[in-house]
């Protein structure tokens, strides 16, 4: 049985429209009748925590630290953190593994991982058209560099395969390290 205050941060990080969101609602959706889940979508922290912050490289280090402080806080008191977030610069992402890791909490990294076709034609916002018509400055994957993880712990590749298949595979890797009792117990 897993110790019910074996907190955790699960980190979804891909370029928008690749899939974060969708996948932390069906992990939200399976875990919250087993565990104290919290979700921090990365769209809800630019508006209630990171408000102010643009899209500067800085910035979006900074955008990446204040989550990542906010998911250990929730993590060090049992909470199962699930952030959502685009966090494009592996360096970031580096930091705040470390941390956490530092913290002695689980840290488990899930790329979402979408070619630049699929994600265009899932924007209903145009956002992916503005920025390569050169409309939209600083757009990530286009104007502005995604750094995609070289070693993360889970790869789920949203245009080939349904969210059930991506939410499996979150799942036992969450249950190899001891964060989720397996579906046998």
């Amino acid at each position: 049985m897993v110790p019910r205050n074996a907190g955790f941060i699960l980190w979804l990080t891909g370029m928008s429209g690749a899939g974060k969101s969708t996948l932390s609602r069906a992990l939200r959706a399976h875990l919250e009748p087993l565990r104290s889940v919290e979700v921090m979508d990365g769209d809800e922290v630019r508006t209630w925590l990171t408000r102010g912050l643009g899209f500067s490289r800085e910035d979006r280090e900074e955008n990446v630290r204040r989550i990542g402080h906010v998911a250990r806080l929730l993590a060090r008191h049992g909470v199962g953190v699930i952030v959502a977030a685009i966090s494009p610069y592996r360096s970031s992402r580096a930091e705040v593994r470390q941390l956490a890791t530092e913290a002695g909490l689980a840290f488990v990294e899930v790329y979402i991982q979408a070619p630049l076709d699929a994600l265009i034609a899932r924007d209903v916002k145009g956002l992916y058209k503005k920025a390569l018509a050169g409309e939209l400055q600083n757009f990530t994957g286009v104007s502005d560099p995604y750094e995609a993880p070289e070693s993360p712990e889970v790869i789920v590749r949203s245009a080939e395969e349904p969210v059930e298949v991506g939410l499996e595979r979150v799942l036992a890797a969450l249950q190899s390290r001891g964060l989720l009792a397996s579906r046998a117990a």
